[in-house]
């Protein structure tokens, strides 16, 4: 259900990530060179995204947020509430989540309206289904746990074998190691995924994301 679900998230109430960036990037008075280094992101590739010529990675986004020095969640669409942590709630309702799509997977973003949060919660499905569909597998300052909910995953490290997960297994990792996760059957898998949030100079400085 969960799976079918996401797939009716309204993705057109939400503006392209690119779109933000730039938007974003002009109300801070940045050049694309100013963004380039803030955030390790090439200019060429900043460029492609702001225009949709490029889908930028979950990583990309990662180093963009932090180049622009907004919270992960404004990038996806949303305007967070920024209150103090003491006292804040919302609630998610199924398949209402914030969608965004990037060349490897489809994230439904949860409790987008909190701003600062500790981690991100992300209902994913990895549309990924080999590791040759990364050009690199990329890591970032942070830690990470998921939980397949439905189908099988591979988990590819940096420094472990790969590792296979099916339906109820789950895994919790260092983000900082160089990181995919690919379907491993016909169907997309569908998992939650937790990241810590970022703070901070993500831990590459490779300018040729994107």
């Amino acid at each position: 259900m969960m799976m079918a679900q996401l797939g009716y998230v309204n993705q057109n109430k939400y503006p392209p990530i690119g779109v933000t960036v730039q938007k974003l990037r002009k109300q801070f008075r940045l050049t694309l060179n100013d963004l380039a280094q803030q955030s390790g992101v090439s200019v060429s590739a900043l460029s492609k995204i702001e225009n949709g010529q490029a889908s930028p990675t979950y990583d990309t986004i990662l180093r963009l947020a932090t180049g622009l020095d907004v919270d992960v969640t404004e990038l996806f669409g949303t305007s967070p509430n920024k209150r103090d942590a003491a006292g804040r709630l919302v609630v998610t309702r199924e398949g209402e989540g914030i969608l965004q799509k990037t060349p490897h997977y489809e994230y439904e973003m949860l409790a987008a309206e909190l701003s600062n949060k500790r981690f991100t919660p992300l209902l994913t499905r990895v549309r990924a289904h080999s590791i040759t569909e990364f050009s690199r597998i990329e890591g970032h300052m942070g830690e990470e746990f998921f939980f397949v909910l439905s189908g099988e995953v591979v988990l590819h490290t940096e420094h472990y074998a790969p590792v296979r997960l099916a339906q109820g297994d789950c895994s919790y990792f260092d983000s900082t190691m160089g990181h995919a996760l690919v379907s491993a059957g016909v169907e997309d898998a569908l998992i939650l995924w937790i990241a810590t949030r970022v703070h901070g100079v993500l831990a590459q400085d490779d300018s040729s994301n994107g």
